[in-house]
């Protein structure tokens, strides 16, 4: 009986003994990892691209240079990584300093063919490694906005277009009722960052993407009483 409760009181003893020890080691190891990780730098935004620029290669008309930021992404990725908005007041002023910029057309001519334009806003192809340099580049608006009644495939990353025109009361793009809208519209095709500083819509003109007839035509799509955004 002694025996067994000697052997009994040394197992127990042992067992205590052993988790101590590893009550210690958990402890340590905890330490030394808080130790790692707080001498962990945060990379630099230079090491960041350097890392990214790495994982591609160019390939046709996909240069390397499509991941490069404008001051204004740069901006606005700051915000999205830190989970901190642009301050109203910088945002606003960044958005009126490049509202400012945009070129309108010299003719004074903001339309074209809404026929021409749903074409381009059909069209996905452009800028692409397999495309052909001098190729004319679609908008590919549907793969973000419903645009007319009759397509019923479109993406939603972005606001219904349909009755874009009429809902703004627009029925001569010419006249000085619309002008307000007319010029919107065209900033917003040709840098959207000067109506929202870090929208994902693509800077169709000020990018090069689109030619001027080509947003031109675009606007027709939305503008025109005709087009069959507007039916």
């Amino acid at each position: 009986m002694i025996n067994k409760l000697s052997a009994t009181v040394l197992y127990a003893s042992t067992a205590i003994k052993n988790v101590a020890k590893l009550s210690i080691l958990t402890a340590c190891i905890a330490m030394l990892a808080s130790c790692a990780s707080s001498s962990v730098q945060k990379p630099s935004a230079a090491e960041v691209l350097a890392t990214i620029k790495g994982s591609f290669a160019e390939r046709g008309l996909a240069k390397l240079d499509r991941l490069d930021q404008t001051e204004i992404q740069k901006v606005c990725s700051e915000s999205l990584s830190s989970g901190k908005e642009v301050p109203k007041a910088t945002r606003e002023k960044m958005e009126q300093a490049i509202y400012a910029a945009i070129p309108y057309p010299k003719d004074g001519n903001y339309t074209g063919d809404w026929k021409e334009g749903e074409k381009i806003a059909q069209n996905g192809r452009g800028l692409q490694f397999s495309d052909v340099a001098g190729v004319p580049n679609g908008a590919n608006c549907y793969a973000c906005h419903q645009l007319t009644p009759t397509e019923i495939s479109f993406g939603n990353q972005g606001p219904s277009l349909m009755k874009y025109g009429t809902i703004r009361g627009v029925k001569d793009v010419t006249s000085k009722d619309s002008e307000a809208i007319v010029k919107y519209t065209w900033a917003r095709i040709w840098n959207t960052h000067s109506v929202n500083l870090c929208s994902n819509m693509p800077r169709f003109g000020d990018a090069g993407i689109l030619t001027e007839q080509q947003v031109k035509h675009v606007m027709a799509l939305l503008l025109d009483p005709q087009s069959p955004v507007n039916k």
